[in-house]
């Protein structure tokens, strides 16, 4: 595993200041890109030519893609932008892994914004809704050209970058400030915590599958009980929040899935685990801002 050179595209947001300490920690080889001085390559992963020109020097193993525009909003409003970021980055990477003749594997990091409707879905129940929907599911196609695994997932937990905050930042921050918010009631989820994310990415790279699978927890929830649920675990007072729903969000403009949660026993037979539940991923997360605040 120590000889495992491992680039991390996307190096520096939300997921990567998580994940690059703790594969460092594992015994692998991280390198980091980012568009900024904090990473070892800073180079714009949709342009062809500087992205081959930089993997040709880097030569990895393995490839963990976190490069995405996820604001929905700024995708709706800049579809160019959300093709660059989320598909041209990706065919960049397929494109040089097929080329180069390197024993390369990308792990590609997708969203549960391709599902909607009713049930937990399976990884062929693909629902469209979005401009960011359809720009990740493109990075996905693309993905699939060379040996890769795509996961579709979302995650929470404690951010460690200071330009980005998570949602259970802004829980945190809106509570504790007692700030009157709205909250989700409709729209239903299961998503993981940072940390379990990362360890679960830790077995994609030792193993190395090929395919696309879903990776989240068991017993979904609406973003509104989520919110309630982590608030308490802190002992936060949740007087200010209004549970409402997304179609009367004043903070939501683009559409948006009502439902993203996911069946994600695939996952679990490939690597013969039981993913945990949402409520002890809750509790998880919660333990983050009580070692930090």
């Amino acid at each position: 595993m120590s000889m495992d050179r491992v680039l991390v595209t996307g190096a520096t947001g939300l997921l990567g200041t998580t994940l690059c300490p703790a594969f460092e920690d594992f015994g692998y080889t991280v390198i980091k890109h980012a568009l900024n001085s904090e990473a070892h390559y800073q180079f714009d992963l949709s342009q062809t030519t500087a992205t081959s020109q930089a993997l040709d020097q880097v030569r990895p193993n393995i490839i963990i893609n976190l490069v995405s525009l996820t604001s929905v909003e700024l995708c709706e409003e800049r579809p160019h932008s959300a093709y660059m970021a989320n598909t041209k980055s990706v065919e960049n990477l397929a494109a040089w892994i097929a080329e180069s003749g390197e024993q390369c594997h990308l792990v590609q990091i997708s969203t549960d914004h391709v599902y909607d409707g009713m049930g937990l879905h399976e990884e062929n129940d693909i629902t469209i809704t979005n401009t960011y929907a359809f720009s990740k599911y493109a990075g996905e196609l693309a993905a699939t050209r060379v040996p890769s695994t795509i996961l579709r997932t979302n995650f929470v937990g404690r951010s460690k970058d200071s330009r980005r905050e998570s949602l259970t930042d802004w829980v945190y921050d809106s509570m504790t400030k007692k700030k009157t918010v709205e909250v989700l009631d409709d729209v239903f989820f299961s998503p993981l915590s940072m940390r379990t994310l990362v360890e679960m990415i830790r077995l994609v790279v030792d193993k190395k599958p090929n395919g696309i699978f879903n990776l989240g927890s068991h017993d979904g929830m609406t973003k509104a009980e989520f919110d309630f649920a982590f608030a308490e675990c802190l002992g936060l007072p949740t007087g200010t929040m209004r549970p409402i729903p997304a179609d009367k969000a004043s903070f939501l403009k683009a559409r948006r899935p009502k439902n993203m949660q996911m069946d994600s026993s695939k996952f679990e037979r490939e690597f013969g685990i039981k993913l945990p539940r949402l409520v002890n991923e809750l509790e998880r997360v919660a333990e983050e801002y009580r070692d930090v605040f």
